[in-house]
Parts: structure tokens; C-alpha cells; sequence
């Protein structure tokens, strides 16, 4: 069984949130993401911060970045699904890499066992 950690961002999605209303629902769900059995979670940043602004990194409002083992994924996905829910008209998109593959996804974690079922099947072809 492969146990190397993937790297996700997860995006929070939601057209009436402002960029301080994404940025708190970030900080909130990744405080919630680290109860659980994730490797590591922290806000998404891209360099520094625009010239005039206090911080010292730009982040991107309402995504994170997250590691897991691909085992734990699907239950990282139902928990974020579930997470999205609490707030109407809130979505989540995953994007990250699965055995080589770039993945960008929104849905449950049954749909993402399929995915990396699907995924599975085709590395193992190509190892034939």
C-alpha cells in the first residue's frame, strides 16, 4: 500500500463571502482540520504581500493547503463536504496530485474513492 503524503488545496467557494469573510472561514476550517488526522494544514500564500499592505505573505483568501496520507483523504473530503453544508451556498474544490496524476475535484468522499480506484487501475496498466 502506497503511504506517500499528498498535498491538497482546498478552496472555499461561496459568492456572497467578501475576501475577510473567505479568510475567516479559512483560519476556521483549517482549525478544524487540524483535530483530525491530517499531516500538516496551513493557509495558502503566494510571496509577499502587495507594497502598503501590513502582512508579510499575500494569501490567497479562502484556501488552504493541507497534507495527507491518500488513505485518510476520503475522510478528509466527507469532512469538508460536511464542513461546507454548515454555511448555504458554500462549496469546496480539492486540487492536488494523486499517484502522479493532477486531480481537480468537487464532491464526496465516495466520489473520490472511485477517483482513485479509476487512478489505481490505470497506474497499474501502465506498470504491466
Amino acid at each position: 500500500m502506497n503511504q506517500d503524503i499528498s498535498n491538497f488545496t482546498l478552496q472555499i467557494i461561496d459568492a456572497t463571502a467578501t475576501g475577510d469573510d473567505l479568510d475567516n472561514l479559512a483560519r476556521q476550517l483549517m482549525l478544524e482540520l487540524k483535530e483530525i488526522e491530517v499531516e500538516s494544514v496551513d493557509l495558502v500564500s503566494e510571496g509577499n504581500a502587495p507594497a502598503g499592505t501590513k502582512s508579510v505573505e499575500a494569501i490567497t483568501m479562502g484556501a488552504i493547503v493541507l497534507a495527507v496520507l491518500p488513505t485518510f483523504l476520503p475522510k478528509v473530503v466527507d469532512f469538508a463536504q460536511a464542513w461546507s453544508l454548515r454555511g448555504q451556498g458554500r462549496t469546496i474544490k480539492f486540487k492536488g496530485k494523486i499517484s502522479g496524476q493532477d486531480i481537480e475535484f468537487e464532491g464526496t468522499g465516495e466520489d473520490l474513492q472511485k477517483i482513485l480506484a479509476t487512478l489505481s487501475a490505470k497506474k497499474a496498466k501502465k506498470s504491466k
